[in-house]
């Protein structure tokens, strides 16, 4: 572990992290097949061949070496590395014996405090117009001879929220990993910027880690990464989020993460917001991600990563442009000609969310529908359908989750008036 890092050994962490994930990956099958570690396809999945999921123990390793020759010898990247183990091994038990949510909650719990009590925490930040907050002097209670702080309270809760974000979109091939890639990526680029070296180090290799495991994670895979590997991966993002911006004085530094994983805090938010609605445990599994989403409405796996993907990058440009774009001096002034530049980033992640939550989610599913009712329709001589029918179907897809089928012999949505 050198004392300082630099940029060339953040790309040296890349590169080797993402070759001994290329070699290891593939080497976990054997173990996941001798231990049962198999996902069977169910009424959720969209693959349809068993497959081993302890791809994320490949992940693990080649992050592990990888920081262990190129993050710095402190005690911060010392708890970094222990607690990826530790998260690593919960999502292994996890893939193999299927824990129950409350374990598995616990557990990340415990992970993530072995990093935020040897100091990666968040202590204080700037929100843009209101001045600094500093959660990091206010003191709740105290454990064990340790006053516990606000900042570090609210860095366990968001590091776990990040670790489940992830885990919660990795349910079509390749998606959690490229995500991880883009916004380890993202994440890299402004450590960097900002001198957080370490954190630039920390980002590399997650982001190499993540890459070498989509060689095998991309549709159709050859192996998943299970919880081990999603974990994992949300794991040391949001230890990146933490040391790389939020510890920083950048005034964006707040926003930065939160642009940088949008498509799965969207994703996720959506989800819990849907299962609150209706009553349903937060933790209980269903088919309203956005990924099943587009599989309803007939996207393959392929064009799905595609769109998201896109909306990742999207949103990490405009991080990007936040950090770079010299549109305001901090206090106050903003450059004519910069906010304008700014202002078109703005815009552009706007019409890419809108469009890929509306049209994609809504108005594709409409017309759709519309095509495959008049179409057996007109194949057993009905009348084409009333716009107001499909409504109907469609609100009940968005709704309930419940997707009714047409039948071809009448033509009609079986589920309708059901």
């Amino acid at each position: 572990m050198p004392a300082n890092p630099t940029n060339l050994e953040a790309l040296w962490a890349f590169l080797v992290a993402l070759v001994l994930a290329l070699v290891l990956v593939p080497l976990t099958k054997w173990l996941a097949v001798r231990v049962g570690a198999i996902d069977y396809p169910n009424e959720r999945s969209l693959h349809t061949v068993p497959t081993p999921k302890l791809g994320g123990l490949g992940i693990l390793v080649a992050a592990v070496v990888a920081g262990l020759l190129w993050l710095p010898s402190d005690t911060e990247s010392h708890a970094i590395i222990y607690g990826a183990i530790a998260i690593a091994y919960l999502g292994f038990l996890d893939d193999v014996f299927e824990l129950p949510a409350a374990p598995k909650l616990l557990g990340q719990v415990v992970a993530v405090v072995i990093p935020v009590s040897a100091g990666v925490t968040v202590q204080n930040f700037t929100i843009p117009f209101f001045g600094r907050l500093t959660p990091g002097t206010v003191d709740l209670f105290h454990l064990w001879g340790t006053t516990i702080q606000l900042g570090d309270v609210a860095t366990v809760l968001g590091l776990v929220a990040i670790i489940n974000v992830i885990n919660l979109i990795d349910g079509v091939d390749g998606l959690a990993a490229g995500v991880a890639v883009i916004s380890a990526l993202t994440l890299a680029t402004i450590a960097l910027s900002l001198d957080r070296t370490a954190a630039g180090v920390l980002a590399a290799l997650t982001a190499g880690a993540a890459l070498g495991f989509l060689r095998w994670g991309f549709p159709p895979a050859g192996t998943f990464m299970g919880d081990t590997g999603s974990n994992l991966l949300g794991y040391l993002l949001g230890a990146v989020a933490v040391q790389g911006a939020l510890k920083t004085n950048a005034v964006v530094a707040l926003f930065l993460p939160l642009l940088i994983l949008a498509v799965p805090i969207l994703d996720t938010g959506f989800v819990v917001a849907k299962r609150l609605k209706y009553g349903k445990p937060i933790y209980k599994a269903d088919r309203w991600h956005f990924h099943h989403r587009m599989a309803d409405i007939g996207f393959s796996q392929r064009r799905t990563l595609v769109y998201l993907y896109g909306w990742t990058a999207v949103m990490s440009a405009l991080a990007l442009a936040l950090r770079f774009v010299p549109y305001s001096d901090n206090h106050g002034h903003f450059d004519v000609f910069w906010t304008a530049v700014m202002a078109a980033c703005l815009i552009a992640a706007i019409a890419a969310s809108v469009y890929l939550v509306e049209v994609l989610e809504i108005l594709k599913l409409r017309q759709t529908r519309l095509r495959q009712l008049i179409s057996l329709r007109r194949q057993v001589g009905k009348p084409e359908p009333e716009l107001q029918e499909v409504n109907v179907a469609v609100e009940q897809e968005l709704e309930t989750g419940s997707f009714p089928t047409i039948d071809p012999e009448t033509g009609e949505f079986d589920a309708l008036g059901k």
